[in-house]
């Protein structure tokens, strides 16, 4: 159980807020954060990682006091165990891949499961290469091992796919996945992806302005519970061509491509990436913004 209660002055373009919090995560969840940029989500991480520090609260990993201000506890990052992955990979140019993992896994004991990490991840063949060599999905996959070589506790992701291009986006979910099957790793996900949010996150909370506004699973948070009908996904519009009357959407839902054929009511104020909900009613496809 990670058991959080904090608050923490944050300076924003509009001006300073407050970042609130006050939540429990269960040991194992996949949760996610979204929200605007500058509501709080990356300060929270932070936070949690022990890279920055509240002016006033408490946080408790499986029973162990990681940060409590009255009692002037504050545990260093190396003993909070806690695995940070961000768009930056911060792989150090100048070693081997293999190199980057031995160097963060600490514990020697462990050297052994980077060869099983390597495999795992589809990183044979690369090990020798340098960062530079490797494509940015490449990169990301050697982040996430780096990440999870000296076994943390909690698994922190900071936007780590979003400057990938879909196909390797879409890819590196599916190792995420694999990952969180295998390990059952608490997980943090800050996200701006919605159906990112859907096809990663067990449970969402959405940040606006520092406090949490909504949470749930995805289903509960972003779809519209009035909605009837047999089927309702979530995608993102990578096309939209216009058919005589009809316009037709090129959708990604998770790993697949859909066409769904939209009015011009319907698409009003959508374009190519914005986030979609498409639901059945009476036998037709309703289109709606996410």
């Amino acid at each position: 159980m990670v058991k959080l209660r904090f608050k923490k002055q944050m300076h924003t373009p509009q001006g300073n807020d407050w970042l609130g919090i006050d939540l429990n995560i269960s040991k194992g969840e996949f949760i996610a954060l979204f929200g605007e940029s500058g509501a709080g989500k990356t300060t929270f991480l932070r936070i949690l990682a022990g890279l920055t520090q509240p002016q006033e609260g408490y946080i408790e990993v499986d029973g162990e006091v990681w940060f409590d201000s009255r009692k002037k506890i504050n545990l260093p990052i190396q003993q909070r165990r806690v695995g940070f992955i961000s768009q930056e990979n911060s792989l150090f140019p100048n070693m081997t891949i293999r190199e980057n993992l031995e160097y963060a896994c600490v514990d020697k004991k462990l050297h052994g499961s980077i060869e099983e990490w390597i495999v795992t991840m589809g990183l044979k063949g690369l090990e020798d290469q340098k960062p530079d060599k490797l494509s940015g999905g490449q990169k990301q996959r050697v982040a996430l091992v780096r990440a999870l070589i000296s076994q943390p506790r909690i698994l922190l992701l900071d936007e780590p796919l979003s400057d990938l291009d879909i196909h390797a986006r879409l890819n590196l979910q599916d190792e995420i996945i694999k990952v969180y099957q295998k390990t059952k790793i608490t997980t943090i996900l800050v996200s701006h992806d919605l159906s990112e949010v859907f096809k990663l996150s067990q449970k969402v909370f959405v940040i606006d302005h520092g406090k949490i506004t909504k949470s749930g699973s995805p289903q509960e948070v972003f779809v519209n519970n009035n909605l009837s009908g047999k089927f309702k996904f979530t995608g993102q519009i990578i096309e939209i061509h216009k058919d005589g009357v009809l316009n037709i959407l090129t959708l990604t839902i998770g790993n697949h491509v859909a066409k769904v054929v939209a009015s011009d009511e319907e698409i009003a104020g959508l374009s190519v990436g914005s986030k979609v909900i498409v639901a059945a009613k009476a036998f037709n496809p309703l289109i709606l913004k996410a």
